[in-house]
């Protein structure tokens, strides 16, 4: 019987709620799941690559047939090819994503005609999340009962520890 694998790539600065679903999607369409951070050297992070591997690793129950671990310095398609999988798992939310991952779609099957990319959409609840909306809502009285509902419990756990007073 012939495995098949995506990678499912992206900063997860922080992991949010919207990340999970996907992680929890990809399992139930792959026989196995490589959950890749990205590291692009033009951009800050609120959290190091380690910690960020640990967030995800504490908010997802382990499973043998998912691996969390992190790649930099090539392209997705590239390491996608080194971890022997045939698929790109992406997440649409938007007309701004599709675009996005639309174009990046078309540029990977250039460079990599053999890896296909699936992409899910997420249900209406989760349908705006960000990490970049998440970390807009932290700072204001009372920003940890709106992210809360937005992140699971280690990722809150570890903002609250960080933007604490």
């Amino acid at each position: 019987m012939l495995m098949q694998t995506a990678v499912y790539a992206g900063s997860f600065d922080p992991p949010t709620n919207g990340h999970l679903w996907m992680i929890r999607q990809g399992l139930e369409l792959f026989d196995r799941l490589v959950v890749a951070i990205g590291q692009n050297p033009s951009k800050s992070y609120n959290f190091p690559t380690k910690k960020r591997i640990e967030l995800l690793q504490a908010s997802i129950p382990s499973c043998e047939r998912l691996t969390i671990t992190n790649f930099d310095n090539r392209y997705l398609v590239d390491y996608t090819k080194e971890v022997d999988a045939e698929f790109i798992l992406r997440g649409i939310r938007s007309p701004h994503d599709y675009e996005y991952e639309r174009v990046m779609r078309h540029i990977n099957g250039d460079m990599a005609p053999d890896i296909n990319t699936v992409f899910l959409m997420p249900p209406r609840d989760i349908a705006e999340l960000s990490s970049s909306m998440v970390m807009g809502l932290i700072g204001p009285d009372g920003w940890e009962k709106t992210v809360r509902r937005y992140v699971p419990a280690p990722v809150f756990e570890a903002l609250e520890s960080k933007h604490s007073h």
